[in-house]
C-alpha cells in the first residue's frame, strides 16, 4: 500500500473519505487535544472504530524521556521494548508503505501487526489488527488510507507538542530520562560482569573441550555486542550532540529568515561539546524560538544574534537584538519563558541598554537537580566529578574518553579512584551514589 500523502495537512484531511470524514474529524480533534501522555489511549480508541486491535504503540524520537506511547493490552504494552520496535522500523519499506499482517515480535511474542511510518519519522504499530483478509478489498484499502491520514496528523501534533512542551511535561521527561539512564547503567554493568566472568571461565586452561569453549566464547561475545548496542541505542534516544541540536535550531528559525526581513546570525557551539539531554535540547530550541519572537515584537529590530555554548554542566544560550533596548522580564512573552526555564532548574536574565538593544541570557543545567551534588561529600577533583557525571549516565570508558578528550587509560584511572573514594564496587553503584 502506498503512502496516502507526503504529510501536507490539506492532503491528509482529503484522505478522510465520506461517510466517515465528519465523524473522524470530530474524533481526531479529541485526540489532538490530548496531552502527550494521553494521546496514545485516545488515538487507540479512535482507531478501534475502524480497525480493532489488541494494542497500539507509538515510537517517536521526538520524545526523549518517553519515546514509547502505548495503549491496549497490558501484557503487550508492559513487555514491548525499544529493540523490538527498532526491528519493526528497520523492516519498513523505503517508500513508506504500510506493512499489513506481517508477523513481528512485539511484547515478547510473534504477532500480526499493521505498522506505519509518519513523515516525522515516528512509527505506529497496531497488534492483532482485525482486517478483511482480502488485500484487494476496497473497504480494507479505505480503512488503511484513513488510518494513515490520521496517523500523519497525530505524529505531526506530537512533534509540535514536544516543541512547545509545558513545564509539567519537561519535568516528567527529565525524571523519566534520569531513571532510564540509571536502569541502563545497572543493566549494562550486571550483564557485562556476567558475560566477562563467563568468558574468563571458558578461557581457563583447565577447560579441555576446545570446540565448546570456542562456541560459548563466540556466543558470549555476540551477546556483549548486542548489549552495548542496546545501551548505545538508549543513549541516542536520551541525548543529542550539541552541534546537531543547534543545526535543528537553525532549521526551526529558517522561516523567519526566508519570509521576513530579519537577519538572524548564528554563533555555533563547539562541535565536541558535551551531548545534551533530549529534554534540554528540545527546551533550548523552544526557548530560543520564543525569545526571538519576543525580540522581534519590538519596533525597529532588524538583526538578531543567537549563540549556544556548553560549559560541561550547562547549555548557555545568548540572544541579542539591535532594537530599542527596552525589553524587560515583565513583557508577557518573556514571562512565559520563565516557567519553561524554571522547569529545568535554569536561569533567565534580560539585559537591555536603551538605544543599543536587548539581550536574553539563559543557562539550562544538563543534569537533573542533585544528580552529582553528593560528589562534594567525597572530596572529588573537578576531573573526577566530570568523569562521575558521565559514568552516572551509563557511558562506557571509550565514550567518557571521547567526551572529555582524554585517553581510555586515564578514564580507567579516574574510575578506579572514584570506586575507592566513594566505597563502591561497580559503576552502577557509582551512579546510584552520585544521586
Amino acid at each position: 500500500m502506498t503512502s496516502a500523502s507526503n504529510g501536507n495537512p490539506i492532503e491528509l484531511l482529503g484522505a478522510l473519505h465520506p461517510p466517515h470524514s465528519l465523524h473522524s474529524l470530530h474524533s481526531l480533534r479529541s485526540v489532538l487535544s490530548q496531552s502527550l501522555l494521553g494521546i496514545a489511549p485516545a488515538f487507540s480508541e479512535l482507531v478501534q472504530q475502524s480497525i480493532p486491535h489488541s494494542a497500539l504503540v507509538i515510537f517517536t524520537e521526538d520524545c526523549t524521556g518517553r519515546p514509547q506511547k502505548k495503549a491496549g493490552s497490558v501484557e503487550i504494552i508492559d513487555a514491548v521494548t525499544i529493540a523490538e520496535l527498532d526491528v519493526v522500523r528497520s523492516a519498513m519499506p523505503a517508500d513508506g508503505s504500510s506493512v499489513v499482517h506481517q508477523v513481528r515480535t512485539v511484547g515478547g511474542s510473534g504477532r500480526d501487526v499493521v505498522a506505519m511510518m509518519s513523515a516525522t519519522g515516528a512509527l505506529l504499530v497496531l497488534t492483532d489488527p482485525v482486517l478483511d483478509p482480502d488485500e484487494a478489498s476496497p473497504a480494507r484499502r479505505e480503512r488503511l488510507l484513513q488510518l494513515e491520514a490520521l496517523w500523519q496528523l497525530v505524529a505531526l501534533s506530537i512533534r509540535h507538542q514536544v516543541a512547545a512542551a509545558p513545564p509539567a511535561y519537561l519535568l516528567d521527561s527529565r525524571a523519566a530520562s534520569t531513571e532510564r539512564a540509571r536502569l541502563i547503567a545497572e543493566l549494562s554493568e550486571d550483564h557485562a560482569t556476567t558475560l566477562e566472568s563467563l568468558l574468563a571461565v571458558l578461557r581457563a586452561r583447565d577447560t579441555t573441550d576446545t570446540a565448546a569453549r570456542q562456541i560459548a566464547s563466540e556466543l558470549a561475545a555476540t551477546a556483549m555486542v548486542r548489549l552495548r548496542a542496546v545501551s548505545d541505542r538508549d543513549r541516542s534516544l536520551t541525548e543529542e550532540p550539541v552541534a546537531r541540536a543547534f543545526e535543528r535550531l537553525r532549521d526551526d528559525l529558517r522561516p523567519l529568515v526566508r519570509f521576513g526581513d530579519l537577519d538572524v546570525q548564528f554563533v555555533e557551539p563547539p562541535v565536541d561539546g558535551r551531548a545534551l539531554p533530549g529534554e534540554v535540547a528540545h527546551a533550548g530550541r523552544a526557548i530560543v524560538r520564543s525569545a526571538v519572537l519576543a525580540l522581534i515584537e519590538q519596533q525597529g529590530v532588524q538583526r538578531v544574534r543567537v549563540q549556544w555554548n556548553c560549559d560541561g554542566s550547562n547549555l548557555l544560550i545568548n540572544i541579542r537584538d539591535d532594537g530599542p533596548g527596552d525589553l524587560t522580564a515583565e513583557v508577557p512573552s518573556v514571562r512565559q519563558l520563565v516557567s519553561r526555564v524554571a522547569a529545568l532548574d535554569g536561569t533567565l536574565r534580560v539585559d537591555a541598554t536603551r538605544g543599543w538593544g536587548s539581550e536574553v541570557v539563559v543557562a539550562l543545567p544538563l543534569d537533573a537537580p542533585g544528580s552529582v551534588t553528593a560528589a562534594a561529600e567525597w572530596g572529588l577533583s573537578e576531573r573526577e566529578r566530570e568523569v562521575l557525571e558521565l559514568v552516572a549516565t551509563g557511558a562506557r570508558n571509550r565514550q567518557v574518553a571521547a567526551a572529555l578528550s582524554i585517553s581510555e587509560n586515564t578514564v580507567k584511572f579516574h574510575v578506579a579512584k572514584l570506586l575507592r573514594k566513594m566505597g563502591a564496587s561497580t559503576r552502577a553503584e557509582l551512579a546510584a551514589l552520585s544521586r
